[in-house]
């Protein structure tokens, strides 16, 4: 079911795969994507958010989000009502509410502040790093308080498998430089955790990476690999309470 999994104090954190394990049969996939080749996904073959359900002892189920590659970030109040949010990044200070953001490529950005105060999740995509998501996630939680921030950088697809149009590589590194990277067969790539992680160096936050390429690891879901088969995997942060 995880990818990779810590606690640092009162926060945990943790990357899906796509395996559902528990009390699902084998080979149950675990999918998060909010739907599959245009239809909401459901039924005993896609488990989705209940395959979560006490991951995070006496936690409420994951807020979500419905992502649309940009830096718009929300702020989970108590007042949370449960809905699906259009943004593609999330921070809070409640304990016990998990945060989720989906990927099958991009990069999921889980942070949180040395002393659990506070926590947020990015999904940062192609587009999402040059609008740059992951520094006004940064940004959002220093604003509610957060004062030494950390950072791990979930499973994505790697520099060397991430091919795209010279012209597109060329709009990308003019905004952030170290995302440029070449495939492993020498054409124009781009390196998306390169960049954030390019981003939270510059911001001041140190980063846990989880060194694990969704394209090349067929225990993760992957658009590059799969298409409009591919599911999604997660990010999730929680305050524990």
């Amino acid at each position: 079911m995880f990818a990779f999994r810590d606690r640092r104090g009162p926060v945990e954190v943790a990357f899906t795969d796509r395996h559902a394990g528990g009390a699902f049969p084998p080979g149950t996939p675990l999918n998060l994507s909010l739907r599959r080749d245009g239809v909401p996904v459901s039924g005993p073959d896609a488990p989705g958010v209940e395959a979560l359900e006490g991951v995070f002892a006496s936690c409420r189920a994951p807020v979500g989000l419905t992502q649309v590659h940009g830096g718009d970030v929300v702020v989970v109040d108590e007042e949370y009502d449960g809905r699906e949010l259009v943004a593609d990044a999330l921070v809070t200070s409640v304990p016990g509410l998990p945060l989720m953001v989906r990927a099958a490529d991009c990069v999921p950005v889980l942070l949180a502040d040395a002393e659990g105060r506070v926590v947020g999740a990015a999904h940062a995509g192609r587009p999402g790093l040059v609008a740059e998501v992951v520094p006004h996630t940064v940004a959002a939680l220093r604003g509610l308080g957060a004062a030494d921030l950390r950072a791990w950088v979930g499973p994505h697809v790697c520099g060397a498998c991430y091919e795209v149009p010279a012209d597109m590589q060329a709009e990308v590194v003019a905004a952030v430089p170290e995302s440029a990277s070449t495939t492993s067969w020498g054409t124009p790539a781009l390196d998306i955790g390169a960049g954030v992680r390019a981003q939270l160096d510059a911001l001041g936050v140190p980063h846990r990476s989880v060194h694990r390429c969704t394209r090349e690891d067929d225990d993760l879901w992957s658009h590059r690999r799969s298409g409009p088969a591919a599911g999604r995997l997660a990010g999730l942060v929680v305050i524990s309470p």
